[in-house]
């Protein structure tokens, strides 16, 4: 009985120590310019490049797979900043993705049956509510992004466009370079 635990625990650390050495001798690391573009870009999360959010947007751009200008969110001021981060000429916006206007979304509380689909496509949690219970949209948390339209089934979500003031004004891209600590 005791050998057989000594056995276990020999191989339990063998086991360990390979896959130790595995994970320093086959480390991957990220690519840096990855993680620079991802800093430039919104973090709205909405998918309206054509990517389901920011990060494999960034992979692509620093692949090459596609250009600087498809981010709505982001705006001419994020194209900026990304062209100039890589050093490449500013482009307008591709074919079909162009800013909007400030918009929130907005439920129909008679309509709503609860189904909570709107809830899980949102990215940004804006929508409270409960399954069988009317849900509704905090204004403030909005981003616009329409991505809880099409899972809604009764269409009682709208679009309703806001106009920019002092009230409602943010800042659009705040940009949070980590900083390494020296040591």
């Amino acid at each position: 009985m005791i050998s057989a635990l000594w056995v276990m625990i020999g191989i339990s650390l063998l086991l360990g120590a390979v896959l130790g050495y595995s994970a320093i001798k086959f480390k991957v690391e990220g690519n840096p310019l990855v993680e620079k573009i991802d800093a430039v870009l919104p973090q709205t999360q909405c998918g309206q490049c054509g990517y389901p959010g920011c990060k494999p947007y960034a992979e692509a751009i620093a692949k090459g797979e596609i250009g600087i200008n498809k981010c709505p969110p982001g705006g001419e001021e994020g194209i900026q900043k990304l062209a100039d981060l890589l050093g490449v000429e500013f482009q307008p916006f591709g074919e079909g993705a162009g800013p909007k206007g400030k918009a929130v979304a907005f439920i129909d509380e008679q309509t709503c049956i609860g189904c909570t689909l709107c809830i899980q496509a949102c990215p940004v949690d804006a929508i409270a509510g409960a399954a069988k219970q009317m849900h509704t949209i905090i204004a403030s948390e909005c981003t616009g992004c329409e991505l809880c339209l099409p899972p809604c089934p009764v269409d009682c979500i709208t679009m309703e466009s806001i106009e920019e003031n002092i009230t409602n004004w943010k800042w659009r891209h705040p940009v949070i370079i980590p900083i390494k600590a020296v040591a």
